[in-house]
């Protein structure tokens, strides 16, 4: 424990900030995972602005929001249970391949002009579902490609750093590109991107696989998960703090498309750089994070962030032009990314390693399950009261439930340092 203990006085600036990236497995996983997001970020965009320049609708796109992101709710538990019986690689493989003949589809059918509105909601439940596998195995795997778990704090804000740089350069790319040419390129180099993590995953080396041979019986490790996650008073709140920001504050998304056109009067390209500022500020966000040496008082700055995000869409509803909202939306970004990086650390420092992908995919449903639901919810809104006050409901709401959550977890604030 001394040794650990005294880990990170080895490193210092830039490379305390980068130590994640000296183990082999994690600079190919950060590599091929940061071009195959540059891509997902741009198919985002392309989508979005594809479903309303089709229909005009923001009850449409919150439609299409729900059917990419509610597979999460009912696959992804299931896909925890897969992720810590068997190998969290060839899961991850198989999701990236299915995610990689959505994205050809939706290029085939942009090129051949026989695209229409009805294509996006099988096409976007088709991607939720490869998401859904994906996601626990993926967030569980950085235990394997990070073999100190003292670093497993700074991959993870690494990984962070990595998913919004990718969104600092796809959505302004893809805002460009849609001008250009339309929406059909994005999604074609969104296919290609993921030939990267596919080589990268494959080209890694491992001990061999050891099954778990402890077979409990599926339904009954699944309900084991539950039990684990909700049982842990720290664990619960979290997951309920993820679920509720992801519900009413998350949805700004979805509405962006509807929030430049008729607000701020902007075109693709305008809605690509906004993103792009919320994607800069949640970089600074995840790369102040990972400059970090231990995780005492994470608790505020999760805290912490989650206001700022939930004040920035308040902010963001007055912005008048596109020079107002950008500032705004980098500061969001920024919060967000505070928010959730410092939760997905918190859960990695406190699980056991036989439940952590279980445990994994209930953040997951928490984070991606609830999005559905309030995209579908504030986007029925915004074609009522309209896409400004739509956004400021979701910041106040937001806010609210970060409050409640600061005066119940801040006094446990010890039980981080007692897990470890």
């Amino acid at each position: 424990m001394a040794k650990s203990g005294l880990q990170p006085k080895r490193f210092s600036g830039l490379k305390r900030t980068l130590r994640a990236l000296r183990y082999r497995n994690y600079r190919l996983y950060f590599g091929g995972q940061g071009i195959s997001l540059t891509g997902s970020w741009m198919q985002q965009v392309a989508m979005g602005w594809l479903v309303y320049r089709l229909t005009g609708s923001a009850f449409y796109l919150g439609l299409v929001a729900f059917f990419a992101q509610v597979p999460v709710i009912f696959m992804s538990p299931l896909a925890g249970v897969m992720a810590d019986r068997w190998n969290r690689m060839h899961l991850m493989l198989v999701a990236q391949f299915l995610a990689m003949a959505q994205a050809f589809v939706l290029a085939a059918l942009m090129f051949s002009k026989a695209i229409a509105p009805w294509h996006l909601l099988p096409l976007a439940f088709f991607l939720g579902l490869a998401n859904a596998l994906d996601a626990p195995a993926r967030h569980s795997f950085i235990v394997q490609v990070v073999e100190k778990k003292e670093d497993i704090g700074n991959a993870i804000a690494l990984n962070s750093a990595m998913f919004n740089g990718a969104r600092l350069v796809g959505p302004p790319v893809a805002g460009i590109l849609i001008a250009l040419t339309g929406e059909g390129i994005c999604f074609l180099l969104n296919g290609f991107s993921y030939l990267a993590v596919i080589f990268a995953l494959l080209a890694m080396r491992f001990e061999p696989h050891k099954a778990n041979n402890k077979k409990k019986g599926f339904w009954r490790e699944l309900r084991e998960g539950f039990a684990y996650t909700f049982g842990l008073r720290p664990i619960r709140l979290i997951i309920v703090l993820i679920a509720w920001v992801s519900l009413v504050g998350l949805s700004y998304l979805t509405l962006m498309p509807v929030f430049v056109s008729k607000v701020l009067h902007g075109g693709p390209h305008s809605l690509g750089f906004l993103l792009g500022a919320a994607g800069c500020g949640a970089l600074l966000g995840a790369l102040t994070l990972a400059s970090r040496s231990s995780t005492r008082g994470l608790e505020k700055i999760m805290v912490g962030g989650s206001i700022v995000f939930s004040l920035g869409l308040v902010a963001l509803s007055l912005a008048r032009d596109f020079w107002q909202a950008m500032p705004v939306l980098f500061l969001s970004g920024a919060g967000m990314m505070v928010q959730m990086a410092s939760a997905n650390t918190y859960l990695q420092h406190l699980v056991s390693d036989d439940k952590r992908a279980r445990v994994m995919s209930i953040y997951t449903t928490a984070f991606m399950g609830a999005t559905p639901f309030g995209s579908f919810l504030f986007g029925t809104l915004a074609s009522g009261i309209g896409a400004r006050l739509a956004i400021a409901c979701g910041g106040m709401l937001s806010l609210a439930g970060t409050l409640v959550f600061a005066r119940k977890f801040l006094p446990l604030r010890g039980r981080l340092e007692n897990n470890k």
